[in-house]
């Protein structure tokens, strides 16, 4: 499969929709072409960004068996019927689309929306944060002096903030995010051009957990909770490399915090 096939399958792939056959060629061809596969990055991470944000609804659950049974009823009708009713029938899709999309609209503005899983909350939180430039980083600083007491004030808590330049994880700044029904800490590294960001906010148990790690749209999530916080750090990074950093985190304060 060469370039110009994969750009017209990539929106399908994405979707699900290939046969197995379509859907190992492309992922071949993927793990070879690095511009494709930057394409496949992109379009995952306008996905989860749609998909995580208050303008996605999921139709009610009982709507496809009520257009099922509307379908069959005409099949028993006449032709003339048939077709009168099968006109209905699209003009009633079509008010069920406006009224979705009415509906989602009006959640919108209202502010009234159910809060995504926590996994596509931080993921979200990641991708925004590098699709706007200004909202990666609210203090930027290399000085963990400088983005720590940055944080005073600002939160109910004092998140950790650790040098690791001298390991190869180069510290870039802070910035105030929103997470879980609370605000909380993101501390921003970079290693070889990766952004890692790093959520800190308090844990509801007082209890100690090694790192465990989730993979979700090619991004590797890591999350351990220790001495009444919660930590979860999101990247691109393989993930050898963010154990080493989640290792160095811990390291620094101690252990498993």
């Amino acid at each position: 499969m060469n370039c110009q096939e994969t750009e017209k399958l990539l929106h399908g792939y994405v979707d699900g929709e290939l046969d197995l056959s379509r859907t190992l060629e492309l992922e071949e061809h993927l793990q070879t072409c690095s511009a494709c596969a930057q394409a496949h990055r992109g379009l995952e991470s306008l996905r989860t960004a749609i998909r995580s944000g208050s303008c996605y609804y999921e139709p009610p659950a009982d709507l496809q068996a009520r257009i099922h049974k509307a379908i069959q009823g005409v099949d028993r009708d006449g032709p003339t019927v048939r077709s009168h009713r099968l006109g209905l029938l699209a003009a009633a899709a079509s008010l069920v689309v406006v009224a979705l999309a009415g509906w989602g609209l009006l959640h919108l503005l209202s502010g009234r929306t159910e809060a995504p899983g926590l996994t596509e909350e931080l993921l979200a939180a990641h991708i925004r944060s590098q699709m706007l430039m200004d909202h990666l980083i609210d203090v930027k600083s290399s000085n963990q002096h400088t983005v720590k007491p940055w944080f005073n004030g600002k939160l109910d808590f004092s998140p950790q903030v650790v040098d690791l330049a001298d390991q190869g994880f180069t510290l870039v700044g802070g910035r105030l995010d929103y997470v879980d029904q609370r605000p909380v800490a993101a501390v921003v590294y970079e290693r070889h051009k990766h952004v890692l960001n790093l959520f800190t906010w308090p844990s509801d148990q007082n209890s100690l957990s090694a790192p465990a790690t989730l993979t979700r749209q090619g991004y590797h999530l890591l999350s351990w909770k220790g001495a009444g916080m919660t930590y979860w750090v999101v990247s691109d990074l393989n993930e050898a490399e963010l154990r080493r950093f989640v290792d160095l985190i811990q390291s620094a304060s101690g252990g498993v915090n």
